[in-house]
């Protein structure tokens, strides 16, 4: 270790050429004293021994006391891998050292920082998969457990019991489905098939599967198509039915009732398209806006558990885009509406 460390020496040549010049005039001050005519040869030489025996003192003794205390942190600090400090840098000149040490405190305390950011996020993420995971939990164990205390005999009852038991098992496999979706997405481990395809006919296919849910509410469904019949995108055609999905599900659920809910593509720069997805609901007040694409994350708690939902769909829709290299974007007004936009790819568009 030693023979890879700078050892700076002008601390001791200059602490070495003080104690010199010191002594020297010590000698000078005798000679005149004794008054006798100095022999100038003999001067010199004491001087250049003085200086010569000073630095060597200086110097190993500083190695002794310093260095080796210097080495020991280097040592200390190697035990924590940091590539950062190799033997190429490594010095025992207090200012450069200084500096070292306050570069690698600086990191140090950037990577405690980034690591309590993650602790943190991991205790919301497994305290929220646990909040929304007891209450079918406990759903369907209380309708069990009713039917084995006896309530299985009452034909009627056991039945209306094991629906509602089926009903919160359902809501389980929502949840575990769309956790699984959202971990390989943020891990990158779900691959993007890309496809050309008629997003015209995905959003008519979306509105198929959802105009029942939109019926209980009375919540039209329309599409604006008067300046296309068909638009050609290129993505992954299952995704993006699943954010179509989400976004027009949670228009559905949130808008208020008699209400409508609107699909329109609009063209931008070059190739690309902006899917707008826009309802006349309550809204949503700003301060939420920053963080509705975290996971778990619910504007109004209450009315949330109500309508029900995983409170992932939002984040899936960031990572399904994020995934496309493409923009997702929310604009609302609370007490007038919302509207939630993305990107995409356009390939062909024929009229």
């Amino acid at each position: 270790m030693a023979s890879d460390v700078k050892q700076p020496y002008s601390f001791a040549l200059i602490t070495a050429a003080y104690i010199t010049v010191l002594f020297a005039l010590l000698i000078l001050a005798l000679e005149f004293i004794q008054d006798s005519e100095p022999v100038w040869w003999l001067v010199f030489v004491g001087i250049l021994v003085c200086y010569v025996l000073s630095f060597l003192l200086i110097h190993f003794r500083t190695q002794l006391f310093i260095f080796k205390k210097v080495r020991e942190i280097y040592d200390n600090v190697k035990l924590l891998e940091d590539v950062s400090l190799t033997a190429d840098n490594i010095t025992t000149d207090m200012a450069s050292l200084s500096e070292e040490v306050e570069r690698y405190a600086k990191s140090k305390k950037i990577e405690i920082e980034s690591l309590r950011v993650q602790e943190e996020y991991r205790r919301n993420f497994l305290g929220n998969v646990a909040h929304e995971l007891k209450t079918p939990l406990f759903t369907v164990q209380g309708y069990i457990l009713t039917l084995l205390d006896g309530a299985i005999k009452d034909k009627s009852v056991r039945k209306k019991y094991l629906s509602r038991a089926e009903k919160g098992v359902d809501r389980l496999i929502y949840l575990v489905n769309d956790l699984d979706m959202i971990t390989k997405l943020e891990v990158g481990d779900l691959n993007i098939n890309y496809e050309y395809f008629n997003l015209v006919k995905l959003i008519y296919a979306t509105f198929e599967m959802l105009e029942m849910e939109a019926a209980k509410r009375n919540i039209t469904l329309a599409f604006d198509d008067s300046y296309a019949k068909k638009v050609m995108v290129n993505a992954d055609r299952e995704r993006i039915q699943q954010l179509l999905t989400n976004l027009i599900g949670n228009s559905i659920k949130y808008g208020k009732e008699n209400g409508t809910t609107e699909v329109s593509i609009q063209d931008l720069i070059q190739n690309k398209l902006l899917i707008r997805v826009t309802d006349n609901g309550e809204g949503i007040e700003p301060d939420h806006l920053p963080r509705l694409f975290e996971r778990f994350y619910r504007v109004d708690k209450s009315r949330n558990r109500k309508v029900g939902g995983s409170g992932l769909g939002l984040s899936i829709v960031k990572h399904i885009i994020e995934a496309h290299e493409e923009k997702v974007y929310v604009e609302s007004e609370f007490g007038v509406g919302s509207e939630f936009s993305f990107t995409l790819e356009k390939a062909e568009i024929i009229e």
